[in-house]
Formats: C-alpha cells, sequence, structure tokens
C-alpha cells in the first residue's frame, strides 16, 4: 500500500526521532518469514525496549541523512527491517538471538554512531555482556582488593585469639 506525501513526512519524522537518541541501528532480511514468526520477533523486541519496523529505504535513507547513521545508507536495499536501539547492544542482540532459530530472518549489518558494522560485527555485539553485566564485573574486580585487605586485616586478631587458646589450652593440659 502506498503513501501519501504526508504519511511519508510523519515516517521520517517518526524515524527521525527515534535515531536522535539511538545508540545503534540493526538491518536483517526478512525475506521469506512467516507473519507468526514476524509477530514473535516484534514482541521480543518491544519487551528489550527495541524500536523494530518495516520500513521503506528511501524513507530510512532521509531520516539518517545529517546523523551518524548516514554511511549505512548503502546497506539499504532490499526487503529490511529495522532494529533501533538506545542501548548499544539490545537491538543487535534480539535479532542475532532470533536469527540463530530462524534461518530466513538474515541480518545484513549494523551501525553504531560513525560506525558502519559488518553482520559478522553485529553477531560479536550481540554476544557482548549488557552494561549491567560489565557494570558489575568492574564493581566485583574493584572490590576484590578491598576485600581481601579486610580479610586479611581480620585474620591478625583471630590468629592472636587462636594462639592465645593454644596457650590456654596448654597451659590447662599440663596441671
Amino acid at each position: 500500500m502506498s503513501l501519501n506525501l504526508e504519511e511519508k513526512k510523519a515516517v521520517v519524522a517518526e524515524v527521525t526521532g527515534r535515531l536522535a537518541n539511538a545508540q545503534s541501528i540493526v538491518l536483517a532480511e526478512y525475506r521469506g518469514m512467516e507473519v507468526s514468526d514476524m509477530t514473535v520477533l516484534r514482541a521480543k523486541a518491544r519487551a528489550a525496549g527495541v524500536y523494530f519496523r518495516v520500513l521503506k529505504n528511501t524513507l530510512v535513507r532521509r531520516a539518517v541523512v545529517d546523523t551518524p547513521f548516514a554511511p549505512l545508507a548503502d546497506k539499504m536495499v532490499g526487503p529490511l527491517v529495522y532494529g533501533i536501539s538506545d542501548d548499544p547492544v539490545a537491538a543487535a542482540k534480539v535479532i542475532h538471538e532470533f536469527s540463530k532459530a530462524n534461518d530466513r530472518l538474515v541480518i545484513k549489518g549494523g551501525a553504531m554512531a560513525n560506525f558502519v558494522m559488518t553482520p559478522k560485527d553485529v553477531a560479536s555485539l550481540a554476544t557482548m555482556p549488557s552494561r549491567e553485566e560489565l557494570i558489575a564485573k568492574l564493581m566485583g574486580t574493584m572490590q576484590a582488593p578491598v576485600a581481601k585487605f579486610v580479610q586479611t586485616l581480620n585474620e591478625v586478631p583471630a590468629k592472636f585469639a587462636r594462639g592465645l587458646a593454644a596457650v590456654r589450652d596448654q597451659k590447662q593440659a599440663t596441671v
């Protein structure tokens, strides 16, 4: 179904608005996918906070002009679905996980600010830990030396107390 000029302007404005805060875009070809599979994928994307739509490539090309995602315009060919996310990893994770189970969804590429990604780059990004996981690992690494120091400090009085108890036991045994 063809869109009139006002509807096209609205779509371009909507995508431009999404791109203003976006950290990443992932493109995937959906040729031959069943509607039920696409519905499941949309639900997963919505749950992950990913803007996920099938859009006309010409309208998206207009939307990415003057954005950090402009170099991606060359890859916008064929029937594509677009995953746009504020979280740099979310769109790649959702689409990559789904494409592993459904071979009809083929990742064509993606982009982060001023960096165009190949399908292999998107897969690498998808397998990367989330921001929260990375922060948790960093905090664990930063906390380890402090915890070990506290454990060592605590060991000195404990060792002293065990030594006194051994001396007491020894004296009681000799009496």
